[in-house]
């Protein structure tokens, strides 16, 4: 009796660890369908692509209103084309198909070929050996907004983003040195030689990696508010242009003499000294803290290729390190992405917004299959004190190195920055900002490589994209 009970018990182990095994196994199966397995299908080695494009047109990329990014051409010979009509304005994001496909068109390649036609239209195409239409994917991207990025930085190195505060959408984004994706082919050797320092490929918006200059002022004004609540509207510095921390020079640009300076007026003036001064009374290790709550060091979450920035001052660093990093000098390294994602979280009270460029996916007759929808990162200051430093960077429009971007349809709030990234004192042009400043729709982060100050080089970008935005 004892032996049939125990072979009995033995079975229903056995039954027991055979069910737990397959419900383990259906579980990642629903899993992986739901999860992983777009991005599977997504990866450029993935064979079932070329399946796919057996039996279905690729389909179009568009902009927010309606322009044509990218599209599929077939000849009378059946063979396909990937087309892109604005050539290079567009390479970055939108990405490209040939030599290893980027951006949307690598992060959308399934949907793209995935049709969601009628399924009637769907199987008259197959007895007829047709391809059906494949779905459209709808971007957040306004083209002229786009357009004047690309138009506004002509012929230099650099990178703007746009984004919209309350959502994440990606508005604009322009990276140069760009390239034609309709000629990867033929330009790949060119475009990839090692003497060549274009680097056209890179998307310096999300993967250029620069030292922020005076654009960081503003998280450390951030830092300092957070840990002088009830004083640090009494703050006060003398600048003369140039001063000295326990044998480390700091020199404002050009040795400019400021005077008499409270923090609203140190930061709209951009005064190197007094935030030398204050560096010297920040707990660095909450200062680190509060710089990777805005995600330096971290994951960005977004869905397109990019570079982490980087926050590395510790306790253990000395006082020149502490110094040229709270002015944004240092070894602090930012991408223009995460610079707009600064200034749009300060716009939007102090929520940050996860940035994404696609808004949906279409079928051919217009019916959204696919919606996207916003992302939180959290609340990442009181929405007390983001409100009080979207004064403060109003002020640096209003009386400060940003005055240039006065006479605007709308109040401006924003940061100039120079950053030097040599031994000849070579300077990035950046600048960082958002309008209205009282009910923001538009966060704006530019920087020109090695042109010279935020306010000769990237104001001008800046002015001409909130005009356009604004319609004047």
């Amino acid at each position: 009796m004892k032996e049939k009970q125990r072979g009995n018990r033995q079975i229903l182990i056995l039954t027991y660890s055979i069910s737990f095994v397959f419900l383990c196994m259906a579980g990642y199966f629903v899993y992986f369908m739901a999860v992983k397995s777009q991005k599977v299908i997504n990866n450029p080695y993935n064979k079932r692509q070329e399946v796919l494009a057996k039996k279905v047109q690729k389909g179009k990329i568009v902009s927010a209103d309606g322009k044509v990014l990218a599209k599929t051409v077939t000849d009378e010979e059946g063979n396909d084309t990937r087309v892109y009509p604005y050539n290079d304005m567009f390479c970055h994001i939108v990405g490209r198909e040939d030599n290893s496909m980027t951006g949307i068109e690598g992060r959308q390649c399934y949907p793209l070929l995935t049709s969601h036609a009628n399924p009637l239209k769907q199987l008259g195409n197959t007895l007829q050996g047709k391809k059906s239409p494949g779905d459209t994917v709808v971007t957040t991207l306004d083209y002229k907004l786009q357009e004047a990025a690309y138009r506004a930085l002509g012929n230099h190195k650099g990178a703007v983003v746009a984004l919209e505060p309350s959502t994440g959408k990606v508005l604009a984004m322009v990276s140069k040195p760009a390239y034609d994706p309709n000629r990867v082919k033929q330009d790949w050797e060119a475009l990839t030689n090692d003497s060549n320092e274009d680097s056209a490929l890179v998307n310096r918006a999300t993967q250029g990696l620069y030292p922020p200059g005076s654009t960081f002022k503003v998280l450390t004004a951030i830092e300092y508010m957070m840990e002088n609540p009830d004083t640090y509207q009494k703050f006060q510095y003398e600048c003369k242009g140039s001063d000295s921390f326990s044998g480390n020079i700091i020199n404002c640009y050009g040795k400019t003499v400021h005077g008499t300076l409270d923090l609203k007026s140190a930061l709209a003036k951009s005064c190197n000294g007094a935030f030398a001064k204050i560096g010297t009374t920040l707990d660095v290790s909450r200062f680190r803290k509060l710089t990777e709550k805005f995600l330096f060091n971290k994951e960005l979450s977004v869905d397109f290729e990019y570079n982490k920035s980087r926050f590395s001052l510790t306790e253990d660093s000395d006082l020149g390190e502490l110094t040229q990093t709270v002015m944004g000098q240092g070894k602090t390294m930012i991408t223009p992405l995460e610079n707009a994602m600064i200034a749009a979280a300060i716009a939007n009270k102090g929520e940050m917004m996860v940035p994404y460029a696609v808004e949906h996916v279409e079928n051919d007759a217009g019916q959204v299959v696919t919606q996207y929808n916003p992302e939180s990162k959290g609340q990442i200051i009181e929405e007390s004190l983001a409100k009080k430093i979207n004064k403060m960077m109003q002020a640096v429009v209003s009386e400060g190195t940003a005055h240039s971007l006065q006479g605007l349809p709308c109040t401006v709030a924003g940061k100039t920055g120079s950053a030097e990234f040599d031994s000849e004192g070579t300077s990035h042009a950046w600048f960082i900002g958002f309008a209205p400043a009282d009910k923001p729709k538009i966060a704006v982060s530019i920087v020109v490589e090695g042109a010279g100050t935020g306010s000769e080089y990237a104001l001008p970008i800046a002015r001409q994209m909130f005009e356009e935005y604004f319609g004047n």
